[in-house]
């Protein structure tokens, strides 16, 4: 069974400046539900957060660098605001706030820093003291998954464990693979794919289906990243390490979100707009 779960959350968040110079983007605020029905505005990695619990992970290493701090504050329960929204008569708030708060003290949380902006492979690569020897599950803290009942996460775990993989990761089809890392592969049943190979950012895409950012991982892959050179950035990219691990023959797998479930996307100003537009969670 999964008990562990890293959240790279270290990004700078360029394409989305001037609002991400302080404010990290996984903090930037979807729409919700409050138990009332009313909308609020929940910071997305709350979300995320959120999702996991409910699915049964109550150990979370987060994965933060400079001026991060917005993240640590927000998952350090503050029980005199609580108290401050109750005297205001804002009893729907306190509770919405109060359920979050309980979520945190059920858990076990630390932050884990990655001083400089090395790149993805490197941000996984600080969590190996946290998950040891033990699988994990890896999802950033930038991309949302909306399934009924977070079904995503449920079929990615009993696939994970049925096939014996050694990596598996979701991935849906873009109509412009060249902005994703993009794999081609076997399907060996509906919506799931041997991988046979990965390429980054490629200019001509083999395929449509592009990796989301939610991988689940056995410690092999630590082993890989130790293996990948740094790029003309300086930066340990996490696609090279899987591309390493189908090199290896591992079992790697890609499982492909079925019609009901959407991926969220704010990488840009546009595509954050849009999602600001047409998605409630909860509803």
């Amino acid at each position: 069974m999964l008990k562990k779960a890293v959240i790279p959350a270290a990004g700078l968040g360029t394409r989305l400046l001037p609002i991400t110079k302080e404010l990290p983007k996984e903090m930037l605020p979807i729409v919700a539900l409050m138990k009332n029905g009313q909308p609020c505005l929940k910071p997305m990695l709350q979300a995320i957060f959120e999702q996991l619990y409910d699915v049964g992970f109550r150990e979370f290493a987060f994965i933060v660098g400079r001026g991060k701090r917005a993240i640590e504050d927000h998952f350090s329960p503050d029980e005199d605001f609580i108290q401050h929204l109750q005297n205001k008569k804002r009893k729907d708030l306190a509770e919405d706030l109060q359920d979050f708060y309980n979520k945190i003290n059920n858990s076990n949380i630390i932050f884990i820093n990655q001083p400089k902006p090395k790149g993805f492979g490197d941000a996984v690569s600080r969590a190996g003291f946290f998950t040891g020897n033990e699988k994990f599950l890896m999802q950033a803290g930038d991309d949302l998954i909306i399934s009924k009942s977070n079904n995503h996460l449920k079929r990615a775990t009993e696939t994970f464990e049925k096939h014996g993989a050694d990596t598996l990761f979701l991935v849906e089809e873009v109509t412009d693979p060249r902005h994703y890392g993009v794999i081609t592969g076997e399907e060996i049943k509906p919506s799931l794919f041997k991988v046979t190979n990965i390429v980054e950012k490629p200019k001509k895409p083999p395929s449509n289906l592009a990796i989301i950012a939610l991988y689940i991982f056995k410690p092999i892959i630590y082993k890989a990243i130790n293996e990948v050179k740094p790029d003309e950035k300086g930066e340990i990219q996490l696609a090279d390490a899987l591309k390493l691990l189908v090199e290896w023959n591992c079992k790697v797998y890609g499982l492909k979100l079925n019609p009901a479930e959407r991926r969220i996307d704010i990488g840009t100003a546009e595509s954050y707009l849009a999602m600001l537009k047409t998605v409630v969670i909860g509803k």
